[in-house]
């Protein structure tokens, strides 16, 4: 372990960086740091080399030595994964903030000084700054506006699980929050929708490029490795974790979208048609348990028409109907747009539409904006029939607003 003289004030914010054979990457990481405006003064790096094999944790330890920023190195045997050596560099951390930098990746200049002085303007735990890919994509739907508090439920910032976001340290202590070191991928999700449910609010930093993540040309990402069964556990871990925190309702619903769809639903997609007949049929029982737990009506209308009836064929337990959706998505097929009801609804006519005994027509109406060969679908507005008294005084104000407007001379 190196560990530079610190200074005995408290840093505002602890930079936590996990590395494993993370060269070239780490040069333009750690040059990213040194260059935050916030200065060295306000900051601290704690860097866990994670057994590498390239000189990541000699060149670690170089920086440590000639930067003023303080900073501490530990290294330490292969953990198998980013959680370890997160939870180690958390241990070690003393600012008022932590970051968890990964080491494939840079900030921009401004990113703790602009991220630091959100998170204590707002009063908020949990601070998401600005994050686009390079050399890969990232997400984009939460970067929209600024703001100081977001809602957890109704804004797209659950989709954002990533552990890259500025962290109140005092609230991952209080209620001692590690990451899962058995999860094997999706510990990050588990680990900042905590901070969300748990934490005194979310701010989003949107006007400024704070994270870059950076697509490694050697692809040697844990993000991707891993087979399907981890995706089921990261799942089963995201779902149980909101049934604690959040009781039954729309806001559960609202919530469960994201494991549902994100880490659920793609082991469900096109490429389900050519596995073999074993890995569905695992998937499918691996899927039952979760579908009967936390799937719902309430849910299943915050989603695409075709999410929700793979999903809907996944708690019936229908393989068969599954396997066509899937094949009608492989083929990329445009579904007919129908209306249908009264008033007249859109729907999107997949496989067995106005089959009743199959599926109920229901199950393809679309209840969210949708785009279907180039065109955009909107979902009408729902809401409670008013009731008989209500459309009688609704019947009568109209009468009454009527006879005002007619002219004197024509009134009978």
């Amino acid at each position: 372990m190196a560990d530079m003289p610190r200074k005995n004030h408290e840093p505002d914010v602890s930079v936590i960086i996990g590395a494993y054979d993370a060269m070239p990457y780490l040069v333009r990481c750690l040059e990213s740091v040194e260059a935050q405006t916030i200065g060295a003064d306000r900051m601290e790096v704690v860097a866990v080399d994670d057994g590498s094999t390239d000189g990541t944790g000699a060149f670690l330890e170089e920086f440590a030595a000639r930067t003023a920023i303080p900073m501490r190195v530990v290294r330490q045997p292969n953990s198998g994964g980013p959680s370890g050596p997160r939870n180690r560099g958390l241990d070690l951390a003393r600012g008022r903030y932590v970051f968890f930098l990964d080491a494939d990746d840079y900030f921009g200049e401004e990113a703790l000084e602009r991220m630091v002085a959100m998170g204590d303007r707002a009063g908020t735990d949990v601070v998401l700054g600005k994050i686009v890919g390079v050399n890969r994509g990232a997400a984009k739907s939460m970067w929209k506006e600024t703001v100081e508090r977001a809602d957890l439920y109704s804004s797209n910032i659950k989709f954002t699980l990533s552990a890259q976001k500025l962290f109140r340290r005092d609230l991952l202590v209080r209620l001692g929050m590690a990451f899962d070191e058995k999860l094997k991928t999706g510990e990050d999700a588990l680990f900042t929708m905590e901070a969300y449910l748990r934490g005194n609010g979310i701010s989003v930093v949107a006007d400024y490029t704070c994270y870059y993540l950076v697509g490694r040309e050697d692809r040697n990402q844990m993000t991707k490795k891993g087979g399907f069964q981890r995706r089921f556990d990261s799942a089963r871990a995201l779902m149980g974790l909101i049934a604690e925190y959040v009781p039954p309702g729309s806001r559960r619903d609202a919530l469960m979208v994201r494991p549902f769809v994100i880490t659920l639903l793609p082991q469900f997609g096109p490429g389900l048609v050519k596995q073999k007949a074993k890995v569905r049929e695992r998937k499918m029982a691996l899927a039952a348990p979760l579908m009967k737990a936390y799937w719902t009506p309430g849910l299943g209308r915050n989603l695409k028409v075709n999410e929700r009836l793979r999903l809907m064929c996944l708690a019936a337990g229908r393989l068969d109907l599954l396997l066509e959706i899937a094949a009608f998505l492989r083929d990329k097929k445009e579904p007919e747009i129908v209306r249908r009801g009264n008033p007249p609804r859109p729907h999107l006519a997949y496989p067995h539409f106005g089959e009743s005994s199959v599926l109920p027509d229901s199950a393809y109406e679309v209840t969210v904006t949708e785009w279907v060969g180039g065109r955009r679908i909107e979902a009408p507005q729902r809401g409670p029939r008013p009731s008989f008294a209500r459309r009688v005084v609704r019947k009568a104000r109209r009468t009454v607003l009527s006879a005002l407007r007619t002219p004197r001379a024509h009134r009978v």
